[in-house]
């Protein structure tokens, strides 16, 4: 069960990832991460009212809460890098996400093993290669690789606070919705503030719009919790590495429906970064 819930996390993430990045090359970014969490924050909130699961309420829900306010920093990030493109570079790299629980595990006194180490050094290499401006092929701005390092970092920060919000199912569906509704707030306060300034235009989404940006906000709803699930019954470091391999469904995607080419330094680049990941979820 493990396997199958990380495997689907990989799927959901990759697509959500796929749609939100697509959709913010004709949608201001933070457009779309407000209105897809909304939905999500709706959606939510009904099952949880469903399920009782208010009933779940603990100071546990402060990660959640913090969580929420991490949550839209990285994907505002990533949803900009991934517009700036190319997505099949952009995708691998935030898979260093990884990085931020080994962070986590070295500040509570925990030492990494040759394998991590090398699995540093394998994703700096990837970083380099695939978002070397020296290289030709598909552009890829030094602005998209630094929004995705952010991003990277959001969402390793999201997935480690995140764990510790719940223990049990009702109560991941309580931390979930507690999460939403922070991010809805965070991004809602940050949207209505550039709005005032006038460095985005004011939400005008077209109706047409509203079930791609529903998928991508449940999306990532739903990927948060086969996460959880696919770690709560087994190996942290098995979920980990089958939930990493959401960028390779971004960039199939990206290749399948944009027609997206890569030289193969940069696939080369992308590629490591991948690897790095998995050195460091496994070591």
């Amino acid at each position: 069960m493990t396997a199958l819930f990380a495997l689907a996390t990989s799927l959901l993430w990759g697509l959500a990832d796929f749609g939100g990045g697509l959709l913010a090359r004709r949608t201001p970014a933070l457009t779309v991460v407000v209105v897809s969490q909304s939905i999500a924050a709706v959606v939510l909130g009904a099952i949880v009212l469903v399920t009782g699961a208010w009933s779940e309420a603990s100071p546990q829900l402060w990660f959640a809460v913090a969580a929420g306010l991490v949550g839209p920093v990285g994907m505002l990030a990533f949803y900009k890098a991934l517009a700036l493109g190319p997505m099949g570079v952009v995708s691998p790299l935030a898979s260093l996400s990884i990085a931020v629980p080994v962070a986590v595990g070295l500040v509570l006194g925990e030492r990494p093993g040759l394998v991590q180490f090398a699995g540093i050094a394998v994703a700096v290499v990837g970083v380099v290669l695939a978002g070397g401006p020296h290289f030709r092929g598909a552009p890829v701005q030094r602005q998209a690789v630094l929004l995705t390092l952010v991003a990277a970092f959001g969402f390793g920060a999201v997935m480690a606070l995140i764990a510790e919000a719940s223990s049990t199912l009702t109560g991941l569906f309580l931390a979930l919705f507690v999460q939403r509704v922070t991010n809805v707030v965070t991004g809602g306060t940050a949207l209505y503030v550039a709005v005032r300034r006038g460095s985005v235009a004011r939400p005008n989404i077209a109706w047409g719009s509203l079930p791609a940006l529903a998928f991508v906000g449940l999306a990532d709803v739903a990927a948060n919790g086969t996460y959880s699930l696919a770690a709560q019954r087994g190996p942290v470091t098995v979920a980990a590495v089958l939930a990493s391999l959401c960028p390779v469904v971004t960039a199939l995607a990206a290749r399948g429906f944009l027609s997206e080419r890569l030289r193969g330094i940069q696939a080369a680049g992308a590629g490591l970064a991948l690897v790095g990941t998995v050195l460091l979820a496994t070591g």
